[in-house]
């Protein structure tokens, strides 16, 4: 499902927390570290993996909101 970061974006720092523009929270559940900085940039959710583009990988998340 292909959706939207709702601001800026500096990438995952192991407990990054996303909010998205259909007004879902949510929150790394896998460590992972890279930095990447982008302005809304598209994300498509996978079950419980959250691909944000520009990323190496998608990384494992859950919807705390």
């Amino acid at each position: 499902m292909r959706k939207q970061i709702e601001d800026e974006w500096e990438g995952w720092d192991g407990d990054t927390i996303v909010r998205l523009t259909d007004g879902s929270v949510w929150r790394q559940a896998e460590y992972y570290y890279e930095y990447r900085y982008a302005y809304r940039p598209q994300a498509i959710l996978d079950g419980d993996a959250m691909y944000v583009d520009g990323m190496r990988r998608a990384v494992r998340v859950r919807r705390i909101d």
